[in-house]
């Protein structure tokens, strides 16, 4: 049975279960059966390779030892286990000895998981489709990845859960933009479900990665936090897929709780990637972590701040910002002279509303800076939607090919040859400061449609009213006349 086959049967099987209730629930549900799986998986293989190695999870609540037999605990029984013993010693595991980072990213798992399923019957039968995966075959884990993949697109359409989800096309563009590389340290702030990491590793596992050493410097280069448990949850069960040995370096916490001047010279990364939640508003005394003239609510304001403190000199960053952030007075008008100060913002792609569909339909910008030297000129690049399509959707989503012919303006690594286009133009930064350092610059090239003269267009607009007005008057008196007889 195919990896999709396999899930697309136990989502059948949870749908029956009257418990668990709807897409979100049901990945949840999906992720840390998933996780435990993998982990034991894992630790039969480290076992085997290394002869000193102990699995922290009890022997008892390990997956071999309670779900691998097909004919094993069902019904009321396996509830039982699951949620009075299971559950409580996962949610408390001690992080001691060698193995004191798997065990915390086991406990931090689960101490946001939640069992949703109440027909015990119906889990065993879930738990026996997942035991027909081998995640210690590598064609098989990868293959499941894209599978798993395509969950957390299906979440995208979850009601708000699609907060956490960056379209891949977008990703993928922004990493092969940005080029990773194995050593550098790569930070994802707000990490939703992984989005860019995963293009990250897969960027670098396929261009770069010749030997163990490499993978271990990638592996050790990565960086991430996210706040809310579902993301978090699904981004760690996704980095267990994509190979990832030790996921602990994605922390469940919020970046923008801690005080902006803690960052250390010896925190700061090479590379970000980000997409900070679109409109979001930070709880009260968040912003008093940050200086005076930097204080908002605004969480993409605020992270974009935070994002120029973290890049090394010489580092880059690929970020999604909504049109709200590019302009502004006050904090915003602050944070973007900042910007163009303390780093070169080389590029900003506009995209068309629906690339967010349907969980946003706002006009979103992806933006390239590298620190260390000011900004001199800003280059725009208009994508479009593609000549026959109205707009992105669900149906139609934005695909990486649809980003080629940006590619092949950009100019390569050192962005050379770049040339204005009916998609492309420049501006100053001498001009964005005109303009109150409002980065909101529409395509010159775009010929607005003449409306004509306002105080002609008002003049009609008047006699028009008038002619209405005489139009209700008669209608008036014919139905007065009418009544009359």
């Amino acid at each position: 049975m195919s990896a999709r086959t396999t899930v697309k049967s136990i989502q059948d099987l949870m749908r029956q279960d009257v418990g668990v209730d709807g897409d979100a629930q049901r990945l949840s549900q999906l992720c840390w059966m998933f996780f435990l799986k993998i982990i034991d998986d894992q630790d039969q293989q480290l076992e085997l390779m290394q002869d000193v190695y102990v699995s922290p999870i009890p022997p008892r609540l390990q997956w071999r030892s309670w779900a691998a037999d097909p004919e094993g605990d069902t019904g009321d029984t396996l509830m039982a286990f699951v949620n009075d013993d299971l559950f409580p010693a996962l949610k408390e595991l001690p992080a001691l000895g060698k193995q004191a980072n798997r065990a915390r990213v086991i406990r931090s798992l689960f101490g946001d998981a939640y069992n949703y399923m109440k027909s015990g019957h119906l889990m065993r039968q879930v738990i026996n489709k997942i035991n027909t995966v081998d995640f210690n075959d590598l064609a098989e884990r990868k293959h499941f990845g894209e599978v798993y993949e395509q969950l957390l697109n299906d979440l995208q359409n979850a009601g708000n859960a699609g907060e956490y989800y960056t379209p891949r096309a977008v990703t993928a563009f922004m990493v092969d933009r940005i080029d990773p590389h194995p050593g550098e340290k790569l930070f994802d702030p707000a990490c939703g479900t992984g989005g860019f990491l995963t293009c990250a590793i897969r960027h670098m596992r396929d261009r770069y990665v010749k030997s163990v050493a490499d993978e271990k410097a990638l592996q050790a280069g990565l960086r991430a936090v996210e706040k809310k448990p579902l993301p978090h949850m699904l981004c760690v069960t996704n980095m267990l897929l994509h190979g990832i040995e030790d996921p602990s370096f994605v922390q469940h916490d919020n970046t923008l709780a801690r005080p902006y001047i803690s960052w250390e010279r010896k925190e700061r990364v090479d590379i970000i990637l980000a997409n900070p939640p679109f409109g979001g508003k930070e709880e009260d005394g968040i912003e008093s972590n940050f200086p005076a003239h930097f204080r908002t609510k605004e969480t993409a304001d605020l992270f974009l701040a935070l994002f120029i403190r973290l890049l090394k000199p010489g580092g880059r960053a690929a970020i999604v910002l909504p049109d709200g952030s590019l302009f502004g007075e006050g904090v915003k008008a602050r944070l973007k002279e900042h910007l163009l100060e303390e780093c070169n913002l080389h590029t900003i792609v506009r995209l068309p509303n629906s690339v967010f569909k349907p969980y946003a339909s706002i006009g979103t910008n992806l933006l390239f800076f590298e620190k260390g030297s000011p900004t001199q000129d800003i280059w725009y690049y208009e994508h479009r939607v593609p000549e026959g399509q109205k707009a992105y959707s669900m149906t139609r989503p934005i695909r990486i090919e649809h980003l080629q012919n940006c590619v092949e303006w950009w100019g390569g690594a050192s962005r050379e040859g770049r040339v204005e286009t009916p998609q492309a133009w420049k501006v100053t930064a001498d001009e964005v400061k005109a303009r109150g350092y409002n980065l909101d610059v529409k395509n010159p090239h775009t010929e607005t449609e003449d409306h004509g003269d306002p105080e002609i267009l008002l003049a009609q607009l008047d006699a028009a009213e008038a002619e209405t007005a005489r139009l209700r008057e008669q209608l008036k008196a014919i139905l007065a006349e009418a009544l009359a007889r």
